[in-house]
């Protein structure tokens, strides 16, 4: 049954993407685009044969960047959840910087981290965890709430503790909720990452895209943008299947 789902997926993928680059070719074809404004698809696809070790060497860099993001904010974001939903007087006052801290936009916040962690790999990892802080805590926040009231009578009529309470009835509850905010943070965690390379960085896919629009280098900035965009399309449909197989009784999944 998933392996049929994951075929008529992957089928449907195809033929969108098909379906996406017969367009791009009739917007050159019709409109006479020039190269140094829109590539050919088959120019970016020669230049990602040509420079394939290249874009693969930056692409393990973006990749790197994101999962480590992904780990530091959602565990950020659960652990916040659960203070927030355990500490009332916590809640009262985080809840407001939360909502406050996403007013200020990424790209004001990059050249702060690099000032202060570098231009390294650090600045980009705390970067991408910033951008999903606040979707996973809210997301994880509202599942923990909002567990059906007939779950917690039948939870205090077996007289079970607060961590009982806590590990066996709201956290299972709450897991499709948390799933949804979960792969809200895999779709927008490589937005965090590549601002943090264009702001600055010697790698990466950011980088390279910044390198290659420098020297109008156009089929390789859109080579390494494809790269970029088919990486966050398989890293989400991976964990939609993960999540799938993680909460079978959550029949909307």
């Amino acid at each position: 049954m998933l392996k049929s789902k994951a075929l008529t997926t992957l089928s449907r993928g195809i033929i969108s993407l098909l379906i996406i680059l017969g367009l791009w070719q009739l917007a050159i074809t019709v409109f006479e685009l020039p190269p140094f404004i829109l590539p050919s698809p088959v120019a970016v696809m020669d230049s990602i044969i040509a420079r394939h070790d290249v874009l693969l060497r930056h692409t393990k860099v973006t990749a790197i960047e994101i999962a480590l993001g992904l780990l530091l904010g959602l565990s950020m974001g659960l652990f916040f959840a659960l203070q927030m939903l355990l500490f009332a007087p916590l809640r009262r006052w985080l809840l407001p910087i939360l909502i406050a801290s996403q007013a200020i936009p990424v790209f004001a916040i990059a050249p702060i981290l690099m000032l202060w962690l570098g231009y390294g790999i650090a600045s980009k990892v705390v970067m991408a965890a910033i951008i999903i802080f606040f979707p996973v805590t809210t997301c994880c926040y509202d599942g923990l709430r909002q567990t059906p009231k007939g779950y917690l009578d039948l939870a205090k009529t077996m007289d079970v503790s607060r961590w009982q309470l806590l590990r066996y009835v709201r956290l299972p509850a709450a897991l499709p909720t948390i799933a949804s905010g979960i792969r809200v943070a895999v779709v927008v965690a490589p937005i965090g990452a590549v601002v943090g390379e264009w702001v600055g960085s010697s790698e990466g896919l950011g980088y390279l895209m910044l390198h290659a629009n420098a020297r109008m280098m156009i089929a390789d900035m859109f080579a390494a943008l494809f790269m970029l965009a088919s990486m966050s399309v398989a890293l989400y449909f991976i964990t939609d299947q993960i999540l799938k197989l993680a909460i079978p009784w959550n029949g909307q999944q």
